[in-house]
């Protein structure tokens, strides 16, 4: 023993005070504290000619699953943010074109429907040009992308911000309304993000510049430059959510006018919208844990949220407005008539008659228009 080395005479040591065990009483042990494969030593000194794989897990198995789930959450991403591209466009040359509902409520909706259109469209871009490749480049234009699209969804919640705003000096702070301007709105919306980003992607480049921008090392929190503006917006919107409904409770109950029923259904549209992007944001902070049901739910959850969100903002601020809904219902009616008008004076110009026939019908058709 004194040639041994410590290590060996420490294991000799440790197995003479182990009970003596038989050859299949060291196979059940052995399986008792592995998860690995094992082969069974037989009573003679000679191995078992196959291993026992009974407690090995299903690596390849798990695998499969695992990226069959994630292919079906890009497809779920795809799909849901094809649907909102398509529902935010309409959205948007509705408002374009219906020039008489422009006031300064539905000038707000159109902002909050392009922003998240850019934002869409800057999420088609980096899923169409970022590679592994690209990552490990870093080049100029995959950050400047990044940018972009960071940019864009802030603009989403300082939009969402502007409606909560004038939702609130609208109903709690009834004679401010007139105060408002548009310019106000677009300081908030679109002016605010863009120094906060600026911010964010200096303390990129020095302290975490690496794989576009995307991500972020342990130990390093620069992505919480515009994360955390975003978040302290959503809790003031909260707040505000909570104030306009404590007022509505109480002082519109019982107003009916078409004023106080517009405010009615802003309010419960952005009751509807804003816990929807606070919870779709306030996932990316949650941790699914090990478990494999949970990982599966948080991401089909996350993939229909997130892309869904721009449908959702078109159904509840433009398909479901009443005022919207109003103005197209009144051009449709006025296209209706002209082309009725247009068809009746084609038939009546079409009809063989003889000349003397054609003044009569003429001076007809002229004094019944």
């Amino acid at each position: 023993t004194e040639k041994l080395p410590r290590a060996q005479l420490l294991l000799l040591l440790l197995l003479a005070r182990l009970p003596p065990i038989s050859s299949s009483g060291l196979s059940s042990s052995l399986a008792l504290f592995t998860d690995n494969v094992y082969r069974r030593c037989l009573a003679n000194g000679t191995w078992a000619l196959k291993g026992n794989y009974s407690m090995c897990k299903a690596i390849l198995h798990e695998e499969k699953k695992s990226k069959m789930h994630y292919q079906i959450a890009v497809i779920i991403n795809f799909l849901g943010h094809c649907i909102s591209m398509v529902a935010l466009l309409i959205a948007f040359f509705l408002f374009l074109c219906l020039r008489s509902i422009r006031c300064l409520r539905n000038i707000i909706h159109w902002n909050l429907i392009t922003a998240f259109i850019l934002r869409n469209a800057t999420w088609f871009i980096v899923q169409m040009t970022m590679s592994p490749e690209v990552h490990e480049s870093n080049v100029i234009w995959c950050r400047l992308v990044t940018a972009s699209f960071n940019y864009f969804h802030s603009t989403n919640f300082f939009w969402m911000f502007g409606e909560g705003c004038y939702l609130h000096t609208a109903i709690v702070l009834t004679y401010s309304t007139d105060k408002l301007r548009k310019w106000m709105f677009i300081c908030i919306g679109w002016c605010i993000p863009f120094p906060i980003i600026v911010a964010w992607a200096i303390g990129k480049l020095y302290y975490d510049n690496e794989k576009c921008w995307f991500g972020k090392r342990a130990g390093v929190y620069t992505d919480y430059i515009y994360q955390g503006p975003m978040i302290l917006v959503l809790v003031i919107n909260f707040i505000f959510l909570f104030n306009i409904v404590r007022i509505l409770m109480t002082k519109l109950r019982a107003s009916t006018t078409s004023e106080t029923i517009q405010y009615r259904k802003a309010v419960k549209a952005t009751l509807v919208l804003l816990p929807l992007l606070g919870i779709t944001y306030m996932l990316f902070f949650v941790n699914p844990g090990e478990d494999e049901i949970s990982q599966i739910v948080f991401i089909y959850f996350n993939s229909f949220l997130e892309s869904f969100q721009g449908f959702f903002v078109s159904v509840f601020y433009c398909f479901l407005n009443s005022e919207v809904r109003s103005a197209v219902r009144k051009r449709f009616h006025r296209w209706q008539e002209q082309h009725s008008i247009r068809a009746r004076m084609t038939q009546a110009m079409s009809i063989p008659t003889s000349p003397s026939r054609v003044s009569f019908h003429s001076i007809k058709q002229s004094t019944s228009l």
